[in-house]
């Protein structure tokens, strides 16, 4: 076993503290990888404060893990020891069915898929995550770090970057398609940078004037102030797309009237209470839906697409001991645009 120290959460009304737990050592696929980096996701706090009703205690958080390869199994082919190397959201799924068969893992219809922390793998064994010094991993759900990315500034790559890849490329924004993208925060201001990469005219909706100038060097063609008089009626029925990327409960009916027919509205956000849908908010074909995360091999190619046009998050560094101050303003939106955990940091 590979003795690990870290932070983890003992209860929904603890903050985390320093903890001393164990990794399995190595088997014939895994990859052992001493965590260098690991940013911090408003998923963290919900599931460390259980506030989707499903938190396992105790409770290592931390699914956008990057490090350095520190040992392999015998029959690993893809890390070699010394390699960078990066974890995300899951670390296993059951393999067998028709959407892991098609690199979906993260939609596993024997809702078998084993998530990075909170979470119990094959064997049982809870999992922890990168909020540790050490994380050991099956290679297939390994991931490759290109080498001229910023390792820091990468690792929010794994979720906010995977989470708004996956829509943008599902429903093939590019050239000729009008992308909106709703909120400039961690999942927003990815979802910005990845719709210009792809060539397509994308729109900012914010309700902050202060994040304009922001935006627009992010990558936006058009910023609209949603707390404008009348915003909403000047850009009716023209976006193809639309990435809802607000996690707090707001009117998403303002946005459904945007789109052209047959437009998509797809929500990346995780808002506490139901969304409510007026029913001439949704005529014309339009479609209302969601995504969660991508599979390992969309993944790997956000990440070689992330290196081909020079894309990484935009962070703010911390440390351990700022942890629950770090917390509070991720709660408040107080970051631009995502906090990043240096593990050089633990004590």
């Amino acid at each position: 076993m590979i003795k690990t120290h870290g932070y983890a959460a003992q209860s929904a009304t603890t903050a985390p503290a320093p903890f001393d737990y164990e990794h399995r050592s190595p088997g014939p696929k895994d990859v052992h990888i001493t965590v260098d980096f690991c940013g911090i996701c408003h998923s963290d706090i919900h599931q460390a404060r259980n506030e989707w009703g499903n938190a396992i205690y105790p409770m290592v958080p931390g699914h956008e893990v990057l490090g350095t390869v520190k040992a392999i199994g015998s029959e690993v082919t893809k890390f070699k020891v010394g390699d960078l190397a990066a974890i995300g959201c899951m670390v296993d799924s059951c393999r067998v069915c028709e959407s892991c068969k098609a690199g979906e893992e993260q939609y596993c219809n024997n809702q078998a898929t084993v998530f990075t922390y909170n979470s119990r793998d094959k064997q049982g064994n809870l999992t922890f995550g990168g909020y540790g010094n050490n994380i050991v991993a099956d290679e297939s759900f390994v991931l490759k770090v290109p080498a001229n990315l910023d390792p820091a500034a990468t690792a929010p790559l794994l979720c906010a970057g995977i989470t708004t890849y996956s829509p943008l490329k599902h429903w093939n924004a590019g050239p000729g398609k009008k992308v909106g993208v709703v909120g400039l925060g961690g999942l927003g201001h990815m979802a910005l940078k990845f719709s210009h990469a792809f060539g397509a005219h994308t729109v900012q909706f914010t309700t902050s004037a202060s994040k304009v100038e922001d935006a627009k060097k992010l990558g936006a063609d058009e910023v609209i102030l949603t707390k404008e008089e009348g915003w909403a009626a000047k850009h009716a029925g023209s976006f193809d797309l639309i990435i809802d990327c607000v996690s707090a409960d707001h009117d998403v009916n303002s946005y459904l009237n945007l789109l052209k027919r047959d437009g998509v509205l797809c929500t990346v956000g995780a808002p506490e209470d139901p969304i409510k849908i007026a029913a001439f908010s949704i005529l014309g074909r339009k479609t209302l839906t969601g995504s969660m995360i991508g599979g390992i091999a969309e993944t790997q190619e956000m990440l070689d697409f992330c290196s081909k046009h020079n894309i990484v998050s935009d962070i703010e560094m911390a440390s351990f001991d700022k942890l629950e101050e770090v917390w509070d303003r991720v709660v408040k939106g107080d970051v631009k645009y995502r906090f990043v955990l240096d593990l050089k940091t633990l004590n």
